[in-house]
């Protein structure tokens, strides 16, 4: 308990404050407002130093992902595809096949190729998260309703590779995450219209 008050003493402003960014998109996402787009891509800009420095690369380059991903989301979500409010979607389970078969395909090849390289913190670990939350952000931008399930597994598995780092703050946000995303799939499921409306 003492090292972990230590570390958080010792928490940089720039952790804090991406954090606190990261925090007001997701708290945006689920009210499906669109300012989460503009918190999202400063916050990644933020971590993606900080991963960085911290010698998670893969969560590094995926930052870069999440400011892409957060300029098409804002258009879509502000437009849609046909010029109307993008609503909230659920897809069956067959569905999900093609989208979990490329996280993990990916995700243990890229994490080979960081292990051969070396100098990745956990390879297989950091790769098969940032490959999931590739896919998984896409799914956010389209408001696809199932992308709470993928983000409930991916930031679990989050929680331990950032404390593993020494990331105490970022491994506490994305335990809030993790009831966050309760919340969120509650609020875009009720927003769903019934079906045969």
């Amino acid at each position: 308990m003492a090292e972990l008050l230590a570390a958080l003493r010792a928490m940089s402003p720039g952790e804090a404050t991406a954090v606190l960014l990261a925090i007001a998109y997701l708290l945006l996402a689920i009210r499906q407002n669109v300012l989460c787009w503009p918190s999202a891509i400063a916050s990644a800009g933020i971590f993606a130093v900080l991963f960085f420095r911290a010698g998670l690369f893969m969560q590094a380059v995926l930052q870069g992902f999440y400011i892409a991903m957060s300029l098409y989301g804002w258009r879509t979500w502000s437009k849609g595809d046909s010029g109307q409010t993008l609503p909230v979607t659920s897809w069956p389970v067959r569905a999900h096949l093609a989208p979990v078969a490329v996280i993990l395909l990916l995700g243990g090849a890229n994490g080979y190729l960081l292990a051969a390289h070396g100098g990745d913190a956990l390879p297989y670990l950091d790769a098969v998260l940032a490959w999931g939350a590739i896919v998984t952000t896409w799914l956010v931008a389209r408001k696809v309703l199932e992308n709470w399930h993928y983000w409930f597994v991916i930031d679990a598995g989050s929680i331990y590779l950032y404390a593993s780092q020494r990331l105490w703050l970022t491994a506490g946000l994305f335990s809030l995450y993790l009831v966050l995303i309760v919340v969120g799939y509650r609020e875009w499921r009720g927003s769903m219209e019934p079906v045969g409306a």
